[in-house]
């Protein structure tokens, strides 16, 4: 397990650092009343979560229990309540930002949760693919 979590750790700070220099380059061609200030910690924020979610994930994939989808989407509906809570005391203390904010993250939650998807189902279909030799 400590494997594919570091193997993660990389990808995402990779994933983390291009999308970052991504969303600096549009910074430079964008208004500034289209950029949130807050996108440098909104980055660290979506790194940080990727990765405790996919640490807990794999904590749970090792106990090998069947209910694993049920724990994912616990896992995930936990996470889009947090996200939510965090939007809307944010979107409520800073109205003169709140729209850059909202448009901001949005835009990197659907990166981030592309990128944790992605790479479970590929951890999970190379994991398939390890038992099934097993099996054979």
């Amino acid at each position: 397990m400590k494997n594919l979590y570091l193997v993660f750790l990389k990808k995402l700070l990779i994933f983390t650092i291009v999308i970052a220099v991504v969303g600096y380059i549009f910074t430079m061609y964008l208004p500034a009343n289209y950029i949130t200030p807050t996108l440098p910690f909104l980055y660290v924020f979506f790194f940080a979560a990727t990765l405790v979610v996919h640490y807990i994930l794999l904590k749970v994939s090792e106990k090998k229990t069947p209910g694993f989808i049920n724990y994912f989407m616990l896992v995930t509906f936990g996470k889009l309540i947090f996200y939510l809570t965090i939007i809307l005391a944010y979107a409520l203390l800073n109205r003169t930002d709140a729209i850059p904010f909202i448009l901001a993250f949005f835009i990197l939650y659907v990166c981030f949760t592309a990128f944790e998807v992605a790479l479970s189902l590929s951890h999970t279909k190379t994991k398939s693919k390890i038992e099934s030799a097993k099996q054979e």
